[in-house]
């Protein structure tokens, strides 16, 4: 009976193991606090709605704040791939957080889903796969819509970090070859809540165009203090700032400027022909349904793609390994750079074994702020 009692013990807790090892486990790190939390919360909105349940088997989402901080991030990344034996990360939003989760996640074979434009020096990207458009990509947009504004001139006040430096990197050589030149460059950190001296130099320099690159509620401030020393020129923000926090805490100071972004903010504005268009609305009206009107932003459109890609990769890794093992990290890689062309809400995406941005120089769509509202421009 002892030996009858033992092996009914031993089947069920092999069982249970088995149930365990079913479940599709992804850890999910989100600046919710902080000055990224204007990026970060959205995200978190859309993945209270997530499906449960993908290609057959259990989801569960271990969603972690970061608070905005690459330290907090990396500790994030290896609790994750430690503890929770992912199968995958998604995370961070914010550029610097994600940097520092790279090795971590390249350590141990398992896929980080970035949520923001991060760059790495090549080679180092052999599991870090991106979510956002390039800063390439979104330059390209709105240097062709410079051009068709007559600009030439351009004065650069971004932030001191990777997200500054790869949109100065990825601007200025795109720029040049367009005619337009940028003619005076300023910084200034995160946390900065003022950035008088940048503005003063940056107005007295008198660019026809100033680029902002800062992100979520932080790009307001920038911009408005731009404003406020009498710039009469044309002002554009990059996609980090596609929120409607540059309108909220910008008000009347931000009206007329220009933001590129991805399509899934101005689904209904999209021409029936635009490839995003159906799956930009199917976003819109599944997470306004749950948040409220008006509530869509770029990042939270990035969550929805993720569970594009899940949908279309799941079902071809559970083919070749069970979830938890190392085996179906690669297996989840593999499919990722072999998934072929795949309509995002943000675009067309293909990413390849050599491409792990995947989005093309078409995606990047120039808004407008009018009436406290982007429209497309």
């Amino acid at each position: 009976m002892r030996a009858l009692r033992k092996t009914l013990i031993a089947l069920a807790t092999l069982a249970a193991s088995a149930a365990v090892l079913a479940d599709v486990n992804i850890g999910v790190s989100l600046s919710l606090t902080g000055p990224g939390s204007g990026l970060g919360i959205p995200m978190q909105n859309y993945y209270k709605i997530f499906p449960k349940e993908i290609a057959g088997e259990k989801v569960n989402l271990i969603i972690l704040d970061d608070a905005s901080d690459p330290g907090k991030g990396a500790q994030n990344a290896r609790r994750f791939v430690t503890d929770d034996k992912v199968d995958m990360i998604i995370g961070s939003c914010l550029t610097t957080v994600a940097a520092a989760m790279v090795d971590i996640a390249a350590e141990s074979g398992t896929v980080q889903l970035a949520a923001s434009p991060v760059g790495v020096p090549p080679g180092k990207d052999q599991w870090l796969f991106r979510l956002p458009q390039s800063n390439t990509v979104m330059a390209h947009a709105m240097i062709g819509h410079m051009k068709k504004q007559g600009v030439k001139t351009v004065g650069f006040l971004g932030y001191t970090d990777a997200y500054g430096e790869q949109w100065l990197k990825e601007f200025t050589p795109e720029a040049e070859k367009n005619g337009i030149r940028i003619i005076a460059v300023e910084r200034f950190a995160r946390p900065d809540t003022s950035v008088t001296p940048q503005a003063l130099k940056l107005v007295a320099a008198n660019p026809d165009a100033m680029l902002i690159v800062a992100s979520g509620s932080g790009a307001a401030m920038p911009h408005k203090a731009i404003v406020e020393r009498n710039f009469k020129g044309k002002i554009y923000q990059t996609h980090a700032a596609a929120t409607k926090d540059l309108m909220r805490i910008g008000g009347k100071d931000v009206e007329g400027s220009f933001v590129v972004s991805g399509p899934a903010v101005i689904a209904e504005q999209l021409p029936e022909s635009h490839p995003s268009k159906k799956l930009a609305i199917d976003f819109v009206q599944k997470y306004e349904k749950a948040v409220g009107p008006g509530t869509r932003n770029q990042f939270a459109g990035h969550a929805y793609d993720s569970q594009v890609v899940l949908e279309k990769v799941l079902p071809i890794a559970l083919k070749q390994a069970k979830p938890g093992t190392r085996e179906f990290r690669a297996a989840i890689r593999d499919a990722m750079e072999t998934m072929g062309r795949t309509v995002f809400s943000h675009g067309v995406m293909n990413w390849s074994k050599t491409d792990h941005w995947g989005f093309t120089n078409e995606t990047g769509v120039m808004l407008k702020v009018s009436g406290g509202d982007f429209k497309v421009d």
